[in-house]
């Protein structure tokens, strides 16, 4: 949930109530403006302010400004030309399309940058590299999407495994071994379905990573580190999930990247020696082409000095 939708959602006194409509309305413009400010532009006691932090869970007003503000500031970035729910429109045209799409791949990637935590990155990729094993879940989409994720670790010998039979997933979240991590993959951060695992898995102390949206909710309280999705899409009043689908790979293909770099000199000699081997695949275009010369200089290029 959106700190403004659990601002207008929360039940407040008469004045308090006055005082959130206030700063939902002037939004960013709070900025500048100080606690005392503030509570004189609507006839309060600056005390207020704090209470009505309080009773959203913040130790004090300057944590749920500058909540507020990031909030505010993320939601008023980006997609400012295109739609996430409607990027096209039935009377575009096929290239209007192509180019519309293009937009919002660009702008989702964006703004899923946007929202990455150096420190949040940095557990997740521990979690990872100390995991002997590593077990995906989702649903539909997300589960599909996971499976590239799933095949590019295992090439560079990572234990990734995804859930794929339909009712099995709460007995694979328990019989986790030890040093597992998990990965959980979920819009709302409230499927019950995910969330089942997720309570499994605290259970049994297996850590996980969630992708999730911005914002609270129950998957990103449970887990130890939260990756943050593009947070556009209405659950179902849209052409498709093309922000989310995009966020996800994305956001997956940062902690392969990240995972990789921690060995990278093992790591790409391992995939092009096994690719020599198995990779016979012919191609009449130059750019795709392999040569000896070509190795002979990737070689000298990593060569120490």
């Amino acid at each position: 949930m959106l700190l403004a939708e659990k601002m207008k959602q929360t039940d407040f006194s008469n004045a308090e109530s006055a005082l959130v409509e206030f700063i939902l309305d002037k939004g960013t413009a709070i900025e500048p403006l100080t606690i005392k400010e503030i509570a004189e532009a609507n006839f309060v006691h600056p005390s207020t302010l704090i209470r009505v932090a309080k009773k959203l869970g913040y130790k004090g007003w300057l944590e749920l400004r500058t909540e507020f503000l990031a909030e505010q500031t993320y939601l008023q970035t980006y997609f400012d030309d295109v739609d996430a729910n409607f990027p096209f429109q039935s009377n575009d045209g096929l290239m209007t399309i192509a180019n519309k799409i293009a937009s919002l791949e660009r702008t989702t990637i964006d703004d899923t940058l946007s929202l990455l935590n150096h420190d949040d990155l940095q557990k997740a990729k521990q979690l990872l590299l100390n995991a002997r094993q590593i077990k995906i879940f989702g649903s539909n989409a997300n589960l599909l999407i996971s499976q590239d994720f799933a095949l590019k670790m295992r090439r560079i010998k990572k234990n990734v495994v995804t859930s794929q039979t339909m009712g099995e997933d709460a007995y694979e979240a328990f019989n986790s071994q030890e040093k597992t991590c998990c990965i959980l993959i979920s819009y709302t951060g409230e499927n019950n379905f995910i969330l089942q695992i997720a309570k499994i898995l605290k259970k049994r102390n297996v850590p996980f990573i969630a992708l999730t949206s911005i914002g609270e909710n129950t998957l990103a309280s449970l887990s130890q580190a939260v990756l943050r999705m593009t947070t556009r899409e209405r659950l179902y009043t849209k052409i498709a999930n093309f922000t989310i689908n995009s966020s996800i790979c994305y956001l997956l293909d940062v902690l392969y990247s990240v995972v990789f770099a921690e060995e990278y000199q093992k790591n790409l000699n391992h995939l092009i020696e096994i690719s020599e081997l198995v990779d016979k695949r012919k191609t009449s275009s130059a750019i795709m082409a392999e040569s000896p010369e070509s190795m002979v200089q990737f070689s000298e290029s990593f060569r120490p000095n």
